[in-house]
């Protein structure tokens, strides 16, 4: 399985105090400056231009509907729309709620048949309600309501989101739709797996998952379209870390000799086929893996001690090759090798001794150490940033870290933290440090770091409740991730039992859902927006989740191209009935309120079939929680006109409030996506400020909608 692009401009339709409800909404960056003229270039089903053809619909049984593939053409641009099963490529019958679907866009000029590759386009699925209009206008507005990213007006499925997947300390993995399970309701998958895992690594395609498993001697394949164990690798000893080269070709497992046998040392293992290509020992571990960008060299540390005659006493560095698989050198690299990366601007790797404090830097041509740079014992991880010459260690015993020019090879800067600094974690513009000992995440500007002698600036931010070192505690894999398309991060707190959203530039995260009662040790994202395959062709996967009638809404700036594809998806016949349907319309006036003071909380609802008003209700129930989790009231809500209900909420603390309704008689439970969003200030500063930041995308949509 080959990398693909994956790099894609992303708007992130999240707005001010509602971005909590749509940290997942993402689509090309160009579609919100697009969406001035959405009525320009709008797409009816047309006939073949000369020298094309259309795909010829597959075969229909008797009394069912199956997919078949569409096609339009616009100023000599082709867009063939197709979806199959994600495990097959034909129907044998209608698709049903449930089913794991691939959607297909293949974008190519009519003349020449030549794809159109870096298109960007993205894609969503509108649920059709009864006496719904069609054509081209209605599918216009569909398409700017969803480039808008209302809550309110969300569609029923985003091609264009990316999912969270936390490693829990229970064996097992959750995987959370943000955009319709933030604040504990949509829960997508949960992968079962033959141990608690220790850490994980995507595919460049994010295709496969591949999991260690200490416990079992064994590595889990997890297929990420169909979110299931496919394949269980055996490896000879503990697995621990694991590590894909930069080109793809090789998954790399470092492992420990255990009580049931097996050695230290590292598994070779082919991406595509799954099979063990070679295991070479090393040293003792615990192990860090590295490799040189251009996938020619691995690197292995051994912290327990080195092999082939080194002094067991101290550690070494095993330089592999990996054109050869084999070994090329062990390198004595101090006394505890802890951890290894490697700088792109130097072609040098680093290694940080805990032992020693020293950091030796390895010229993989010559096998040897050219230079070491002095700090100070107890140093723990070494990572370079991006693209960067700096890099930055940290000492979880002496609560510092150093910054490192790659090109001087020495310590330029030091800076003080918190309580036992254990992990670093790059975004575009920040480095994130995590500390085992506090909940406090620092971020320094990698922008303002690098300059000898002066300070390094930090700001901070909690993450969440409870130190980082609590409950079951982290394991090797981070526990921060940068969100796709976003200035902002997921942060796993396992105590806590939950998952922060922090935006840069925040004071705090803006806020957080639960982890189902798991611990998470490890956050992870799946990007599922529409990404390029092969050369002109865009697909994604996605879930079925109700039966009708559906647009799949397409959208393309350049060439601008909107347009409405039609899809059925049948109701399940093993399937009890649904629920009545009950639509929630927020009549939220201001979503920021003050500590301490009485708010009134409206809510309109309506039949979420023929959308009439539902006046009447005598049990109309209104949850509302504090993230994450901290506080709760539950609240009868009052019939004040026909079909509004309202409640009276004053919020006792600052932070984020989740409000959430029930009409147990109508089939509306507590954990229905439906929910609404208010924040609290100490005082009215705050609330003015959140009003504001609210209120300027607004602005921005409506501007370019009305130019």
């Amino acid at each position: 399985m080959s990398a693909a692009p994956t790099s894609r401009d992303r708007l992130f339709a999240a707005s001010g105090l509602t971005a909590l409800a749509v940290i997942a909404v993402a689509a090309g960056a160009t579609a919100l400056a697009a969406a001035q003229d959405l009525g320009r270039g709008l797409l009816v089903p047309a006939a073949a231009e000369p020298g094309t053809e259309l795909p010829v619909p597959a075969p229909q049984e008797a009394g069912k509907r199956l997919p078949a593939p569409a096609r339009i053409v616009h100023e000599g641009i082709a867009i063939d729309f197709s979806m199959h099963p994600a495990e097959g490529e034909s129907w044998s019958r209608p698709p049903r709620p449930g089913d794991d679907v691939v959607f297909r866009f293949v974008i190519a000029d009519t003349v020449s048949g030549t794809p159109l590759p870096g298109a960007n386009p993205a894609a969503w699925l509108g649920l059709r309600a009864a006496g719904e209009p069609v054509g081209a206008d209605h599918c216009t507005a569909k398409i700017s309501t969803f480039l808008g990213g209302s809550i309110l007006s969300a569609a029923e499925l985003d091609l264009n989101v990316y999912y969270v997947l936390a490693l829990n300390d229970d064996a097992s993995i959750t995987v959370v739709d943000p955009l319709f399970g933030f604040g504990d309701t949509k829960l997508l998958a949960m992968v079962e797996l033959p141990g608690p895992g220790e850490d994980w690594v995507l595919t460049g395609d994010e295709d496969t998952l591949f999991v260690s498993i200490p416990a079992a001697g064994k590595v889990a394949v997890v297929d990420t379209s169909t979110w299931k164990v496919v394949d269980e690798i055996d490896v000879d000893g503990a697995p621990h870390r694991l590590g894909i080269q930069p080109d793809g070709a090789y998954l790399w497992v470092a492992h420990t000799a255990s009580q049931e046998g097996g050695i230290d040392g590292v598994s070779v293992i082919d991406v595509d086929t799954l099979a063990v290509e070679t295991t070479i020992g090393t040293g003792a571990g615990p192990h860090d893996i590295a490799f040189s960008d251009d996938s020619r060299f691995a690197f292995v540390t051994s912290a327990g001690g080195g092999s082939d005659g080194l002094p067991s006493a101290g550690g070494a560095v095993s330089i592999i090759g990996v054109r050869e698989l084999r070994k090329l050198a062990d390198v004595a690299a101090g006394g505890r090798p802890v951890s290894v990366d490697f700088a792109s601007i130097s072609q040098m790797a680093y290694v940080a001794d805990e032992a020693t404090g020293m950091i030796a830097v390895i010229d993989p041509e010559r096998l040897a150490v050219v230079a070491r740079i002095r700090s100070e014992p107890g140093i723990g991880e070494i990572k370079f940033a991006p693209g960067r010459r700096i890099g930055l260690v940290v000492n979880p015993v002496a609560g510092t870290v150093d910054v490192i020019d790659a090109v001087s090879s020495r310590v330029v800067q030091t800076g003080y933290l918190l309580s036992v600094p254990d992990q670093i974690v790059f975004s575009d513009e920040l480095a994130y440090i995590r500390h085992r000992g506090d909940e406090t995440v620092l971020m320094i500007p990698l922008g303002e770091i690098g300059t000898p002698g002066e300070p390094v600036g930090t700001v901070d931010f909690p993450g969440g409740q409870s130190p980082f070192g609590a409950g079951a505690g982290p394991g090797l894999a981070a526990t921060i991730v940068q969100a796709p398309g976003a200035n902002a991060v997921l942060i796993a707190n396992p105590a806590d039992r939950a998952i922060y959203f922090y935006m840069e530039g925040m004071a705090a995260p803006m806020g957080s859902f639960s982890n189902y009662s798991r611990q998470p040790r490890a956050v992870l994202v799946v990007d599922r927006s529409l990404r390029e395959r092969r050369p002109g062709v865009y697909e994604t996967v996605a879930t079925l989740r109700e039966p009708g009638t559906y647009d799949v809404a397409f959208f393309l700036d350049a060439p601008r191209v909107l347009h409405c594809f039609e899809i059925e998806v049948e109701a399940d016949p093993a399937a009890p009935p649904p629920a009545p349907a009950v639509r929630v319309v927020p009549m939220i006036a201001d979503p920021a309120v003050r500590v301490g003071e009485e708010t009134t909380l409206r809510f309109r609802l309506l039949d979420g079939g023929s959308g009439e008003p539902l006046a009447g209700l005598a049990d109309v129930r209104v949850l509302a929680v504090l993230a994450p989790g901290t506080w709760q009231e539950r609240l009868w809500a009052r019939e004040v006109e026909p079909a509004v209900y309202a409640v009276e909420l004053t919020p006792p603390r600052p932070g984020v409030y989740y409000v959430y309704l029930q009409v147990a008689s109508l089939g509306l439970e507590l954990n229905n996506p439906q929910y609404s969003i208010i924040r609290a200030f100490e005082n009215n500063a705050g609330a003015a400020a959140a009003r504001e930041a609210a209120a300027g995308p607004r602005r921005g949509r409506e501007e370019a909608m009305n130019r």
